[in-house]
């Protein structure tokens, strides 16, 4: 039985159902149905961390003087034009609300049907709250931002027995510039109001807002190339002017680089880069000068930490060259584990079976460790991929028992190395 297509003609039948599934996997027994592999994957999350499934956890409520200062802070300000407009006028006549949250599931924006922002206030779905999966459980903001896709959450999906009456669509926004999540765009109901297309609406809606994003960020690029063209006429050898993010906007005596990794914390100075070597940055309005020192540039020895230890993964290199971190995305935090873990490298088609238990998505490895070396550079080999021989390696652990990668469940050789 197809639930979401039977909650489409018969929502109260499909809710039933859904509350004798999610009971079942709650006590053990036999379901009548299996959840959706996202939402079965979610509660399998949800029991690991314990989340209460008849009151689940809720934290304080940011002051306002912090939302207006995360509001001001975030990206997202520059595209809720876009959601507004491709959401609330529907979302209003359907008895939807539209909410915005920030990376860390913080509700920023709210606005609708007032009767259902009425309804949201008593599940505590308010400006400020924190809406994390493993705070709340399953549901249509903190389920995207933990699985990097679209997600509806229908009736008895939710993993808290309080938002079974509710139907949620969610989808993550990302920064074009990084790919970093960067919030949530939602919209939310009551359980009659169930639609199965809402998800495809709000996911297209979401990649306008993204689109925009990356017009701004096309014209930015553009503003600061007019104001570093006359600098680098003035510039003999290698040079390149990037803006704070690392992205190119022009270079001279030196094969054009799209985007240049740089330190999460960049100040002016001498700097080792990995694609450049040595180099000295010179800010300038909108991003930095980049010149690159003649002749080659020593590899420097290095230490190289994986921190797997929080929520926010990283990775931080120290050695003669200075020091510089980097928060790492799920997956580039899972690649450099291995690496890690088998000193002596592993081929694409090795990495592919443990991340995915599939030998042949060799395609998407190579593409995500090509990212991956545009921060850690010479600190990288290939073929196969590996640290080099001089780095110092060491991994961090988190806290506890727990795994190193909870979320993953369709990658053996990453379950067992996590134990």
């Amino acid at each position: 039985m197809d639930v979401s297509h039977l909650a489409a003609v018969d929502t109260a039948r499909a809710a039933r159902v859904l509350d004798e599934v999610r009971s079942a996997a709650l006590s053990g027994r036999p379901a009548p149905v299996a959840p959706r592999p996202v939402i079965g994957q979610s509660w399998e999350r949800m029991l690991r961390s314990g989340v209460d499934p008849d009151h689940g956890r809720r934290s304080g409520l940011l002051s306002m003087d912090e939302v207006r200062r995360r509001r001001e802070a975030s990206p997202l300000r520059h595209v809720l034009p876009v959601l507004r407009e491709g959401l609330l006028s529907v979302a209003d006549v359907a008895r939807h609300i539209m909410v915005v949250a920030d990376d860390e599931g913080r509700v920023l924006w709210r606005e609708g049907s007032a009767p259902v922002l009425r309804k949201a206030d008593g599940l505590g779905f308010e400006i400020g709250a924190d809406w994390r999966e493993d705070v709340v459980g399953t549901n249509g903001v903190g389920t995207p931002a933990v699985t990097g896709r679209p997600v509806q959450v229908f009736a008895s999906e939710h993993f808290v027995r309080s938002h079974a009456t509710w139907t949620c669509a969610g989808a993550p926004l990302t920064d074009p510039r990084d790919g970093r999540l960067i919030g949530v765009v939602d919209v939310s109901g009551p359980l009659e109001s169930m639609h199965p297309a809402t998800l495809a609406w709000v996911d297209s809606v979401a990649k306008l807002a993204e689109a925009r994003l990356r017009e701004m960020h096309v014209r930015s690029l553009e503003r600061l190339r007019a104001v570093a063209a006359p600098v680098l006429t003035r510039i003999d050898g290698r040079a390149l002017v990037v803006d704070r993010h690392g992205w190119t906007a022009a270079v001279t005596g030196m094969p054009y680089l799209e985007r240049l990794a740089l330190p999460k914390s960049v100040s002016a100075g001498q700097r080792w880069l990995p694609a450049l070597g040595r180099c000295s940055l010179e800010p300038l309005a909108g991003g930095w000068l980049v010149r690159a020192e003649d002749g080659p540039s020593p590899r420097p020895a290095a230490r190289i930490v994986l921190d797997l230890g929080g929520p926010r993964r990283s990775v931080r290199v120290s050695g003669g060259a200075g020091a510089w971190s980097r928060e790492l995305s799920p997956r580039h935090a899972e690649l450099l584990y291995l690496l890690a873990v088998h000193r002596a490298g592993r081929s694409a088609a090795d990495l592919a079976r443990d991340v995915f238990g599939d030998p042949a998505r060799t395609v998407t490895v190579r593409a995500e460790m090509s990212r991956v070396r545009r921060y850690l550079g010479a600190l990288l080999e290939h073929r196969p991929y590996r640290f080099t021989e001089s780095a110092e390696v060491e991994v961090v652990p988190p806290d506890g028992s727990g795994d190193l990668f909870p979320r993953t469940t369709s990658s053996p050789g990453l379950v067992r190395g996590s134990r």
